[in-house]
């Protein structure tokens, strides 16, 4: 069921997705946020909104890129990365099972080695 003023589908019981393989929308990633030569695809499946949250599924192609972060907590499905801080929080390693956090504001260096699928929980941005 979609929200008429927004258009956003509403995320309810019922059937599940299978997150490691679900389709996702594909796009190149911003040129502003490429570091190098490699310009990844990026893939996205906004699941729904859930007690305020936006709830989905995210793909990285192998790359190196830069993004201010939101409020998000993540849990990788697949692949291999590095994520590096510019405030000073120590490097995150991630591959299968990693559960993260990372703050609004935070500016992240992001080193992907094997294509990196997780499923994101985020905050409304303010």
């Amino acid at each position: 069921m979609s929200d008429p003023a927004t258009g956003v589908v509403a995320w309810e019981s019922g059937p599940h997705i299978e997150a490691r393989t679900t389709d996702l929308d594909y796009h190149r990633l911003p040129d502003e946020q490429v570091i190098g030569d490699s310009v990844p695809m990026v893939g996205e499946r906004v699941l729904g909104d859930f007690a305020g949250v936006t709830v989905g599924v995210w793909e990285i192609e192998p790359s190196t890129s830069c993004d201010v972060e939101i409020d998000e907590v993540f849990v990788v499905l697949s692949g291999d990365a590095t994520v590096q801080f510019e405030d000073g929080t120590p490097d995150l390693e991630l591959g299968p099972g990693s559960v993260v956090h990372v703050r609004s504001g935070q500016k992240t260096r992001w080193i992907v080695r094997d294509t990196l699928r997780k499923i994101f929980i985020a905050a409304p941005a303010t």
